[in-house]
């Protein structure tokens, strides 16, 4: 099983059992095991429509034998479940699970790149990461999430 890292987010609707529903039932899923959940950030929304409610975020290390990409399907098919609707690009939603690693494998597919491309800009994420992973390696900077970590 490999080490994978997730970023969890939401902004509409019971934000905090929105994210604690989505890591139970990920920890239910056949092929992965739930390892460990940070803490519950609530930032700013950051891009997007003016005038969103604000985000609870946290990250979670999972452990599991799935490709990427059916990866990638289940955690589409669990924010379908609580009613994400993708309808606005960085609009509110009700759930929001990106793959930040997948242990040390680059992944570059048209619907897919790991490491997520927008970790490294996004301290909503890479905060709650240091908490539970500040010591992994990101594949391509060579350095660790908590050395491209700045404390909110």
């Amino acid at each position: 099983m490999l080490p994978v890292l997730l970023s969890f987010g939401s902004n509409l609707g019971d934000r905090d059992a929105t994210l604690s529903g989505a890591w139970q039932i990920l920890g239910q899923t056949p092929a992965v095991e739930t390892v460990r959940l940070s803490s519950l950030y609530e930032t700013e929304p950051i891009g997007g429509p003016a005038g969103q409610p604000m985000f609870l975020n946290a990250t979670g290390i999972i452990r599991t034998t799935m490709p990427p990409t059916e990866l990638l399907e289940t955690l589409q098919k669990i924010e379908a479940d609580f009613g994400r609707v993708r309808s606005e690009r960085w609009g509110a939603r009700t759930l929001d699970i990106d793959i930040l690693l997948y242990g040390c494998q680059i992944v570059t597919l048209q619907k897919l790149t790991i490491p997520h491309i927008e970790m490294l800009n996004r301290q909503f994420v890479l905060v709650p990461a240091s908490d539970i992973a500040g010591d992994w390696v990101h594949p391509i900077t060579k350095k660790t999430i908590r050395e491209h970590c700045v404390p909110l």
